[in-house]
């Protein structure tokens, strides 16, 4: 244990083996604040405060304010410091969150000099928030003129948070998930939208928003949460001096009760918009939702937890099976499955793409399941494999999002504020072995599956799709503005005109950042950390060892260059590889398969690959990828089921085929509200190397489009059976290809890992002489505007560029860091409304691109991406600029991954040219970009004669566009 500030008292401690984490908790003497402090070696130090935050309303008060603190505190009074900071910093995580009942600013940082300041500007951030009306306007909501100095032009509706839930209710999913806990949470907070309603939030009142920070931002009501090799007393001493010195304790009771339960199950009928379509057969999703026990009892949550995998894991488990292969919905809901986030857990089941009229039929069938199980079980060895996946989900060190103390952290800090023991949380080894002893009575899980089903507090929703629902909202929405106007005095409209003057004049004010912490280009560390593996051959084929910390798991890649193969068959790549381990293989059926996958790995799964030439983007290599993990006394036998996944799948299961493409279908369909960014982005770039429009058409809008008119067809048991064909060709072809090995895990695994892999494919031979897979070239330059369900835009233009060996390339890449930092994340998010916008580099396909994101207009934005190269080019600006440019580019480049993740990341890197000397290369030429380099690569490649553009909006908006030129094509 670390010394103990003395403004603190020590409560306990509490080792972790599974972790090899030690977990110290303190209270602070005056105000009761928690800290927990996880102690560990990891030099990527992280923390979070959080606060409970109970909204009694859908105005998404608590949002908004989590937005609206971040614009500036009592040191540090600058307009938008959160924003400065990400760029005065080399921090690998900066965020801040909005849960249904708390409210977290996490970030986490390996500079120690980084740390401290970030930790003083959200500790001020948080405690003493300016709060100025005129930044709630900006990120919540506000009116004004749809021509902002005419009075006689309509009000329309802006604003950050505004925008972002308008896109985040376009989701059906989310959509589903809000009306479920809506009526499941009957009376508690959970019954509201955290996030906001939009038609709500315009109810939020400037006095409301303050009145909310001051009652629940105190630290008698405040988590404090921190991870790494800083000791806790050095924390804590920040903690006083930058915050806790200055309050008292305050009695307050922010808490959530228990919801008052139902008698009998509620039906619920709902509708969700669906624009642009007449169809609205088979588009109704029907859930079944249970109220279940407090997620403060750990042994209440791992129970729930075995119940769900035992019931929803795989494809062999009993509900997830009867859902899959059932005719009443094309697949099952994204819901289904355990939700402990909440102070009370809930358990969700049902189908998408159904009827209403086939709900009663839906719910007899997941009771159904759940009679068959409390009556006679399952099999033991599902549910020991349940507790295999328990087991190594708990052991695995991630970390390639999300940075891995932050993931405990967030994964404990729900439980930390309902009162839970954290420790029970994090360690959940001795109620694992409890488990073990109880599931060896065959009634355990019966129990279980009885209690759930005796269970009243149960809803069955029906969500339908409305075709005019949008257009309703738009209509209600269009008349609220009206009476507002109508009742306006000339005297209001007037202070209309006038807070939209004042609130641009704040957006546009320069403030001084060097009132604001920050690191130097000094301070960045002279090397890359890239991990190094050692070279060799197995059974004939080139492999690759990395000895790393992978507490107990073994990760093993087995990695095929593509072979030529026709375009009718390239296309299908991508859904192959998502079919390919879901379905049998060698004798084994599917469910034997998925039985045999859950038992002994953490999964295995396949991705195919490809990308341009570090020194030339028209030409690229594809990769084909089956990946798989387990813990170390699994390694043989995972060794054993990929090898026979790879060589003989089986495609003959054509049921299961049919599944499994409606259920890709509704998840590829799923991402466009959630990732158009990006889609837009792909699309836009798409004409410009082969790359490109390879990834458009695997994983883009055109993907999409495809996928959706292969799973139309295959309704035809002849189409049916010829594309199953297809991917068992596929495999043929892909056996006899080159192909390499990827082996991961502590030094002592090296061994065995390496008899296994040669005992294994001996006798496997391979053509080393095949001809390889060469993308065809692209189409060109596009202007192209996708049509979809939407009440926001997704926006993106691309530029073709260079190759990342090309003198400009680093540049290119400083370059959208500045445009973004400086230019268009005033002009996109702040003063036009959308959720995010900004531009990137992609050295693979060339592209310079510009992207907008959850986004209110449309012509505007693309006008904003042209203002911003002319902006750059018209105006001298300052060295600091560039300067912050480059120390968010190196913070992403340094940001480091899993244990595992950074060896694949370098393996693959030099699969296609990124080998750990052209990496440095690369980054040592980041640190020399001058402000004149981003003018010289902006005029010579960012003409707008060369740009491609690509947008997603709605029908009734692009009708609204079309002087713009765009080609439509329905999604």
């Amino acid at each position: 244990m670390s010394q103990i500030d003395p403004a603190f008292d020590f409560v306990r401690q509490h080792h972790i083996p599974a972790l090899n984490i030690g977990l110290e908790e303190y209270r602070h003497r005056v105000t009761g604040a928690v800290h927990y402090h996880l102690s560990t070696e990891d030099d990527q130090n992280a923390f979070l405060v959080a606060f409970r935050t109970v909204p009694q309303d859908s105005s998404g008060v608590a949002h908004i304010l989590e937005h609206t603190s971040l614009c500036g505190s009592r040191r540090y009074p600058a307009r938008d410091p959160f924003f400065m900071m990400t760029r005065r910093s080399l921090n690998t995580f900066m965020n801040a969150f909005t849960a249904a009942d708390w409210t977290a600013y996490p970030f986490a940082s390996r500079n120690r000099k980084d740390f401290d300041n970030l930790l003083d500007v959200y500790l001020d951030a948080v405690f003493f928030p300016t709060l100025n009306e005129l930044d709630f306007l900006q990120e919540g909501h506000r009116v004004e003129f749809a021509e902002a100095d005419n009075p006689s032009s309509e009000l329309v509706f802006k604003g950050v948070v505004f925008n972002e839930m308008k896109g985040a209710m376009s989701s059906p999913t989310t959509a589903l998930y809000q009306t479920l806990t809506r009526e499941l949470f009957p009376t508690t907070t959970y019954h509201h939208n955290s996030g906001g309603d939009p038609e709500r939030i315009p109810d939020l009142t400037y006095a409301q928003l303050k009145a909310f920070h001051a009652r629940h931002y105190h630290p008698s009501n405040a988590v404090f949460m921190t991870f790494g090799d800083i000791p806790a007393a050095e924390h804590q001493a920040r903690f006083e001096a930058g915050a806790l010195g200055e309050f008292q304790a305050l009695e307050m009771d922010i808490s959530v009760p228990d919801e008052q339960r139902y008698s009998a199950p509620v039906q619920v009928e709902e509708c969700y918009a669906l624009d642009g379509e007449e169809q609205t057969a088979d588009k109704t999703h029907i859930v079944l939702g249970w109220l279940l026990d407090r997620s403060t009892d750990a042994e209440a949550v791992m129970r729930a937890h075995l119940l769900s995998g035992v019931l929803l894991d795989n494809g062999a488990s009993p509900l997830l099976r009867a859902l899959e292969t059932t005719d009443l919905g094309s697949a099952p809901s994204p819901l289904c499955g355990l939700s402990d986030s909440n102070r009370e857990m809930m358990f969700s089941a049902g189908l998408e793409g159904s009827n209403p009229e086939q709900a009663e039929a839906v719910e007899q069938l997941v009771l159904g399941v759940l009679q068959e199980v409390a009556e006679n079980g399952v099999e033991p060895s599902m549910v020991e494999a349940v507790l295999h996946q328990l087991e190594l989900s708990q052991r695995e060190i991630s970390g390639d999002g999300l940075p891995f103390g932050l993931q405990l952290m967030v994964h404990s800090l729900s439980p930390a504020l309902h009162g839970a023991d954290v420790a029970e949380v994090l360690d959940i080894d001795p109620v694992l072995e409890k488990l073990r002893q109880q599931i060896k009575d065959p009634s355990f899980i019966k129990g279980l599956a009885r209690e759930l089903l005796e269970n009243p507090h149960r809803v069955r929703l029906v969500m339908k799709p409305d075709p005019k629902l949008s257009e309703e909202r738009a209509a209600a929405e269009a008349e609220r503005l009206a009476k507002m106007k109508a009742a306006m005095s000339d005297a209001d409209k007037q202070r209309v005109i006038e807070m939209a003057t004042r609130l641009l004049e704040r957006q546009n004010q320069q403030d001084d950042p060097e009132g604001l912490p920050k690191v130097g280009l000094e301070d960045i560390p002279t090397d890359l950390t890239i991990p190094q593996g050692t070279d060799h051959t197995i059974a004939g084929m080139p492999a690759s060892w990395f000895a790393r910390g992978t507490n107990g798991l073994v990760y093993q890649q087995l990695v095929v260059d593509l072979p030529e193969m026709e375009p009718t068959l390239t296309e299908l790549l991508p859904i192959f590889c998502d079919i390919l381990t879901e379905v049998g293989c060698g004798k084994l059926d599917y469910l034997q398969a998925q039985s045999l996958q859950a038992a002994v790995t953490g999964g295995i799964g396949a991705n195919v690959a490809i990308r341009g030439a570090v020194d030339d983007t028209q030409r690229d290599r594809s990769v084909l990828t089956l990946s798989g993990k387990a813990l170390k006394r699994y390694q043989a036998e995972l060794g054993e089921l990929m090898r026979e996944i790879f060589t003989n799948a089986r495609f003959d299961e054509l049921a299961r085929i049919r599944e499994l493409v409606a259920q890709e279908r509704m998840y590829r369909e799923q991402r466009v509200t959630s990732a158009g960014h990006a889609l837009a982005m792909t699309a836009a770039a798409s004409g410009l190397a082969p790359n490109a429009a390879l990834n458009h058409r695997w994983s883009g809008l055109a993907g999409i489009k495809a996928l959706k008119a292969l799973d139309d067809s295959l309704d035809d048991p002849a189409t049916l059976e010829t594309f199953a064909a297809s991917l068992a060709q596929i495999r043929d072809r892909l056996v006899n290809a080159p192909r390499q090995l990827l082996l991961i895990g502590e030094e002592a695994e090296q061994q065995p890992l390496n008899d296994t892999a040669e005992r294994l494919w001996r006798e496997r031979t391979f053509q080393t002489n095949t001809a390889r897979f060469s993308a065809p070239p692209p189409a060109g330059q596009l202007r192209q505007a996708w049509s979809t369900s939407t009440q926001v835009n997704f926006c993106a233009k691309a530029y073709p560029t260079v190759a990342a060996e090309h003198p400009d390339a680093p540049a290119l890449m400083v370059l959208a860091g500045f445009l973004r930092n400086n230019f268009l994340h005033r002009a996109i998010r702040e003063q036009g409304g959308a959720y995010g916008g900004g531009a990137s580099f992609d050295p693979d396909s060339g592209g310079f691109r510009f992207f907008s994101y959850r986004d209110p207009r449309l012509a505007e934005t693309l006008a904003d991406f042209d203002s911003s190269i002319r902006w750059l080019l018209e105006n001298s600006h300052e060295d600091r600029l560039v300067e912050e440019a480059i120390l968010g580019i190196i913070s992403s480049i340094d940001k480091p991954g899993s244990p595992a993740g950074e060896a694949k990341k370098t393996f693959h890197g030099i699969l296609h040219g990124r080998t750990p000397e052209q990496r440095r290369r690369f980054r040592a030429r980041i640190l020399e970009v001058k402000q004149d380099d981003l003018k010289r690569v902006a005029e010579t490649w960012l003409k707008p004669e060369r740009a491609s553009t690509a947008v997603i909006s709605d029908p009734a908006t692009l009708a609204k566009n079309e002087e713009l030129g765009f080609e439509v094509i329905k999604l």
